[in-house]
């Protein structure tokens, strides 16, 4: 078979989705919304995956538009997942541009989400960059100055962060605040990490690893090798106190740092259970960069810390 025809018989996601009147509908509403920059279309990429799909799942509960496309993997296309009573079809690569021009007409003002995975995220970026697509990129991984590098010089509008959970950064925030308002505090004392996630996630964690430079920055020593790395379904439960329901997505962290003699210990933890916390603050983050653009700020590229200093964010 040749590829021409390869291509012809593979599932098209350009097919139509829902009745023309209803997407003309959604496209009017969707633009009434935009203008106001309060509520734009939300597009995730991918919605098959976990991650993407509770964003999706998110945007929905929020009364967002949810755009019934997302690009998936060159195996999922044409294929449908459903996201709270929204059929979102699954795109091939190769349509990707095709579908964009849809999603401009038919829902303007759309904000891109990302959770693909770290072995197509710069392809993504790139392509979210030179098309001036406005995108919240979740998805860890990749050559991150890369990402930074290209939305910069396109001028797009995005917010760009490894951990959307806006409670967690605010906690990573508060300890970059004393690092810089304290250098040196605890010089003397030690700290002991003990981080625990799902079995399938190999690595230390980013936010692990961003607590661990402030610690550091306040006088602590400590080599990123001496991150306990929990990942024992046994241990997480009798250990971390992980619920046995949230082996499969959790983060629970613990940093304690002790005083020289033991007669002071402080201790800071986040246990998160499911993936909920960082599909809200995903919508936050894309509610923000719609003002953004609504009010045709000067600065087009945010991260999580900029969306909490913003305010107005749901609970």
């Amino acid at each position: 078979m040749s590829a021409m025809h390869a291509v012809a018989s593979r599932p098209s996601a350009l097919s139509p989705l829902v009745p023309r009147t209803q997407r003309h509908a959604g496209a009017r509403r969707s633009s009434v919304a935009t203008q106001a920059s309060q509520k734009p279309p939300i597009m995730v990429n991918s919605c098959s995956g976990k991650m993407g799909h509770a964003a999706a799942e998110a945007a929905v509960r929020a009364g967002l538009t949810l755009v019934p496309f997302s690009y998936g993997g060159p195996t999922e296309s044409g294929r449908a997942v459903d996201v709270g009573g929204v059929q979102v079809t699954l795109v091939h690569p190769d349509e990707k541009l095709d579908v964009l021009h849809r999603v401009r007409e038919e829902y303007p003002g759309t904000v891109m989400v990302d959770y693909t995975l770290p072995s197509v995220v710069n392809g993504n970026a790139t392509f979210y960059s030179e098309n001036s697509v406005p995108f919240v990129m979740g998805t860890t991984g990749g050559d991150r100055d890369k990402i930074m590098r290209e939305a910069t010089e396109s001028g797009v509008y995005a917010v760009i962060a490894p951990n959307m959970g806006k409670q967690i950064v605010a906690l990573q925030t508060m300890l970059e605040l004393m690092a810089a308002q304290f250098p040196g505090c605890l010089s003397g004392y030690t700290l002991r990490v003990v981080e625990s996630h799902q079995a399938t996630k190999a690595d230390a964690s980013g936010t692990a690893i961003a607590n661990i430079h402030s610690f550091q920055r306040m006088g602590l020593e400590f080599d990123l090798s001496n991150i306990e790395l929990v990942r024992e379904a046994a241990e997480q439960i009798g250990r971390m106190q992980v619920p046995e329901d949230a082996l499969n997505g959790h983060a629970f962290h613990t940093y304690t740092v002790t005083s020289p003699d033991g007669s002071v210990t402080l201790e800071f933890k986040h246990n998160v259970v499911g993936r909920r916390v960082y599909a809200e603050g995903t919508v936050d983050a894309a509610l923000f960069l719609a003002s953004k653009i609504g009010e045709g700020a000067e600065k087009r590229l945010y991260n999580m810390v900029d969306v909490l200093s913003g305010g107005n964010m749901r609970s």
